[in-house]
């Protein structure tokens, strides 16, 4: 049988989809598995910040319509791109094994964040990363710049930026991480919720296809997905709302999430951390904390 994966065309998008493809054609040689390329209202309008145009679901929408029309079998995105829920008569498989999370700074003379001069500027289409810019170096001005990896790194370069701030998981599908800079940590700045996790869209009555992309599922990517698009989700979260979750294992059951929001009353990004086995009670008990904090 004939599966097509659906995916945007920038070279990230497909680096990724290949990725899946691979694995499944290794696994599944019965069947095969092909690539079809999808422009999403995303790709189109690059002059305009994320906030500006309609946030999450710009990457999204054009590849759950060809998915339900039957024109192709699998979406394959990027899981901080995507809304709290597929849309209806579709459904998301089990992640697979995350990439990098954290965030990084790619600077033209290869110098950290606190090495840049007062007044350096830094470009970035993320308001999440603006904003936690601006706690750690309020001395340090931040740009809307958009497009894919490649596009980024052209623009830096023709506007004379010192730095542009991007996701780790991106760059090391591209190999480029030789380009890297600084990693940021987890106290520096919150990455987006699930950065780093593919989300894997399906119809929902392709239970066959479901078990065959699920023979790959990681089962602590899948814990720390959950948890943190389940904060994104009780926050209100979207690209209006600037909002940084991560969980991580902490030891052989324990695990502990990561989360913050920017609060616009204080003009702060406030943060918090709660430990837990249960993915949905660690998202509500962090929210609940970090939202008494801002009363």
């Amino acid at each position: 049988m004939k599966y097509l994966i659906g995916t945007r065309g920038s070279k990230l998008a497909m680096a990724q989809a290949e990725q899946v493809k691979n694995t499944l054609q290794g696994a599944f040689p019965q069947h095969q598995f092909e690539l079809c390329v999808i422009r999403t209202k995303g790709d189109k309008i690059l002059d305009k910040p994320l906030s500006q145009i309609g946030g999450k679901g710009l990457f999204v929408k054009e590849i759950e319509e060809q998915i339900l029309s039957e024109k192709v079998d699998i979406g394959v995105h990027s899981m901080k791109d995507m809304p709290s829920e597929p849309a209806e008569g579709l459904v998301f498989t089990t992640p697979w094994k995350r990439e990098d999370a954290r965030d990084v700074l790619i600077t033209r003379e290869k110098k950290s964040l606190q090495e840049l001069s007062a007044g350096a500027i830094l470009g970035t289409g993320s308001l999440r990363r603006q904003v936690q810019i601006r706690q750690l170096r309020p001395d340090i001005e931040t740009v809307n710049i958009r497009g894919n990896v490649d596009t980024r790194l052209k623009k830096m370069e023709e506007q004379k930026l010192d730095g542009i701030i991007l996701a780790a998981a991106g760059l090391h599908r591209l190999k480029k991480q030789d380009c890297i800079s600084q990693y940021f940590t987890i106290e520096e700045m919150l990455p987006a919720p699930a950065q780093g996790v593919l989300a894997l869209e399906i119809r929902k009555e392709d239970t066959e296809l479901k078990e065959m992309l699920n023979q790959f599922r990681d089962a602590e990517s899948a814990f720390c997905a959950k948890a943190e698009r389940e904060f994104l989700r009780l926050s209100g979260g979207d690209c209006h709302t600037p909002v940084g979750a991560v969980c991580e294992r902490k030891s052989e059951e324990c695990y502990q999430l990561y989360g913050g929001l920017w609060d616009n009353q204080r003009k702060e990004f406030r943060r918090d951390v709660v430990e837990g086995t249960d993915a949905i009670r660690m998202a509500k008990t962090l929210w609940e904390k970090i939202r008494s904090d801002r009363t």
